[in-house]
């Protein structure tokens, strides 16, 4: 704004660049979908290791196959995921802890799950005097809960039970508490806990702690699509997989098997991958489990079976074999989602998003072998009906070795055949996406569309100098059009601007071609 001209002299006055920074966003954040031993049920939860994971999530579990997928992510190279939980008539454990006077306040687990059992609880009444002077008689007490299984304790302490005051134990458990959750009223001070046993090795594993209890079957049976995805307003809802309408940004999705024995079917893969295709993300489709030869990937509608074809999904075969802990390190097969998106993520950060995750450098860590053994023939008669194949070589073991998406089928001829092409394209689309928001509401005339290829065509650029398009120049690389060429009157009585990006991609050399020629020597002629 100009300033107001009143005396002579020098005034000063800053001008607005038109500069404003578009960032890339994020490339590599997973969102895993499935059963865990505990955890929040209700909210997508992000995670960076996988230890993360095992102090949220209890770690790996038989009967969870996400724990495996999410441990193989990070293995591989994974650094950022986002993990949904989800169950099916999981119960959640209660203790009734006694209160002076008679009666009892219900405690509940933080989270469903047979891991509630282990939790122990122990109240004291060894108040502050000045804790004690500053509040009503008989209304303040300490609060210890410990899980036995993880050897996790928490203690909260000068916690009320009056709802309106500023410490009330139910709303410092909810805020505070990865393991417990109180009662909506407590309706007179807790009992204090006995004496621990003399010399007791742990004070909460002996009578006088309350203990959480769990009816039978307390972990539920094994999750299914009306779980994940199909009952009825789970999107509107925010349930199951659409718990992730509650993450700002992810890339990839996996989901994996239902159970070791029980894949997704064609209509769960459909309804992921279309959700994918709205959030902007890829997803990584496992084959099938009753794949167990290269014929089985090649079969008239084998594919057509697993998932609808989508430039927003990408299939690899064969399943892994990995050394299994849970069973005295046995090789057990596993679907191969989790690690192949932790190559991705670790291709991204070496290499970034337009380098196909394929290639000698896409080993998988982790892995003994792999369900089939695949030869040249068998690889390319798959690799042409975009599937891509992991293959077991000499010199680097298990490898990432097709980098199609289920488009990208030769008979199709799509432009989303590879991988790396769609996932720039994805990059781009969520950069800019977030980029130009500053746009709406402003003036549509030429001033702002000037400033729009300003900042796009920086940002272009910077992504050109990585190596990210096509092109010895520029101008070959990529362009930026916002003009009265590409907004018309029309357009602006409309309150619409138009942008027109375009890139050079960069595709992967998948077919290398070495030609040898016998010359005649030093002849004379």
């Amino acid at each position: 704004m100009p300033v107001a001209l009143s005396y002579p002299g020098v005034y000063i006055e800053e001008l607005p660049s038109g500069v404003r920074t578009i960032t890339g966003v994020a490339t590599s954040i997973t969102a895993f979908a499935g059963r865990a031993m505990r955890g929040p049920v209700d909210a997508p939860v992000r995670i960076f290791s996988f230890a993360d994971y095992e102090r949220q999530f209890g770690g790996l579990w038989a009967d969870s196959t996400m724990s495996f997928a999410v441990n193989q992510y990070f293995q591989n190279g994974g650094s950022d995921a986002i993990i949904v939980r989800i169950h099916n008539g999981a119960l959640t454990g209660n203790a009734a802890v006694p209160l002076s006077g008679g009666g009892t306040a219900t405690f509940t687990a933080a989270s469903p799950g047979g891991w509630a059992a282990q939790l122990r609880i122990r109240v004291d009444l060894d108040l502050d005097p000045d804790v004690v002077a500053a509040n009503p008689a008989n209304t303040m007490f300490n609060l210890a809960v410990k899980d036995l299984g993880s050897g996790t304790t928490e203690v909260h302490r000068n916690v009320s039970i009056t709802g309106t005051h500023p410490r009330f134990a139910t709303a410092v458990l909810a805020q505070a508490s990865q393991l417990l959750r109180g009662p909506a009223t407590i309706g007179a001070q807790p009992s204090a806990n006995g004496a621990p046993v003399p010399n007791a090795p742990d004070p909460f594993d002996d009578p006088s702690a309350t203990a959480v209890t769990v009816g039978a079957n307390p972990d539920g049976a094994a999750v299914t699509a009306n779980e994940l995805y199909s009952a009825a307003n789970m999107r509107t809802n925010k349930q199951g997989l659409y718990q992730l309408e509650k993450a700002d940004l992810f890339n990839l999705v996996v989901i994996p098997p239902y159970t070791s024995l029980n894949d997704l079917a064609k209509a769960d893969w459909d309804a992921v991958i279309s959700y994918a295709h709205d959030r902007r993300a890829l997803v990584v489709v496992d084959a099938p489990s009753a794949w167990a030869d290269a014929s089985a990937a090649t079969g008239a509608g084998a594919i057509a079976n697993v998932a609808t074809r989508s430039e927003n999904a990408a299939m690899f075969f064969p399943r892994l074999n990995i050394s299994n802990p849970l069973r005295d390190n046995r090789i057990d097969s596993f679907a191969a989602g989790g690690a192949i998106a932790g190559v991705m993520a670790r291709t991204d950060a070496n290499r970034g998003v337009w380098k196909s995750p394929a290639g000698m450098e896409a080993t998988l860590s982790g892995v003994i072998g792999l369900t089939v053994p695949l030869n040249d023939p068998e690889n390319g008669a798959i690799n042409q009906l975009g599937v891509n194949c992991l293959r077991n070589f000499p010199n680097t073991g298990p490898t990432v070795w097709g980098a199609r998406t289920l488009k990208g089928a030769d008979a199709i001829a799509s432009e989303w055949k590879y991988i790396a092409v769609r996932r720039v394209a994805l990059f781009l689309e969520e950069s800019l996406y977030r980029g130009l928001q500053w746009v709406v509401f402003e003036p549509n005339d030429e001033p702002l569309w000037a400033q729009i290829r300003l900042n796009v065509g920086a940002f272009m650029q910077g992504l050109f100098r990585q190596g990210a398009f096509q092109g010895a120049s520029a101008k070959d690389a990529y362009f930026v059009r916002c003009d009265g060429t590409t907004t018309t009157q029309t357009d602006i009585n409309l309150g619409i601007v138009n942008i027109i990006v375009g890139f050079a991609p960069l595709k992967p050399a998948e077919f290398v071609v070495i030609k040898l020629q016998q010359i005649a020597g030093n002849i004379p002629t």
